[in-house]
């Protein structure tokens, strides 16, 4: 097997996982195209990973389905005018989520649980509403400075109000963002969500 070969191979599999992953969704299969097509394998892969990893950048995306960029640009094209993926843009990135899926709330949280530091920031309040800067800039080794930079842009976006310390102004939403993709946003967030979900199922109504 020569090496391109093997390269398509590759990447016929990772379409083909992202696809299996996101096959529950309703979004998969609204593409188009006869079933096998590459094209409609490539945007059925796309509209699976986004079911999964809401909030993605083009990057992200076209590197973890290993599409070229073309390639890429063309299949969210097609998805966004299809009406199956929508985007927002969020400073230098534009990033993507399934159509009508999540409020511009959702949106907003999502894509600062994609960047590090503000995720790190968000974590720790969900995990101790009383910490500090002090306390987060030590739970994450960086400066003060820059957890002011980081909560300055949560406070700006409506994600966090520091009127009387930290506070996040949706802990619920937000902490069923994290626990809903925590797979997606690292170990961290995986460990906060192993710890939330009790919090999650609990209906007092019942």
């Amino acid at each position: 097997m020569g090496r391109d070969e093997g390269v398509d191979e590759s990447k016929r599999a990772t379409l083909r996982r992202f696809a299996a992953v996101g096959a529950a969704s309703p979004l998969v299969g609204l593409a188009g195209g006869r079933e096998g097509d590459g094209d409609s394998d490539a945007r059925d892969a796309i509209a699976g990973y986004l079911a999964t990893t809401p909030g993605a950048h083009f990057s992200k995306i076209r590197d973890d389905l290993k599409l070229g960029t073309g390639e890429t640009q063309y299949h969210l094209k097609r998805l966004t005018e299809d009406g199956v993926v929508e985007s927002t843009r969020d400073g230098d990135y534009r990033r993507f989520f399934p159509e009508g899926r999540f409020t511009a709330f959702d949106q907003t949280v999502l894509g600062f649980l994609r960047r590090e530091t503000p995720r790190g920031i968000v974590l720790a309040l969900l995990g101790d509403p009383e910490a500090s800067a002090g306390d987060i800039a030590a739970d994450l080794d960086v400066s003060r400075p820059t957890v002011s930079k980081y909560a300055a842009k949560l406070d700006e976006a409506g994600v966090l109000s520091r009127e009387n310390g930290y506070e996040l102004v949706e802990p619920e939403k937000t902490l069923l963002l994290v626990v809903r993709y925590a797979d997606s946003l690292g170990p961290d967030a995986e460990t906060l969500a192993n710890d939330a979900a009790s919090l999650l199922s609990y209906d007092p109504t019942s």
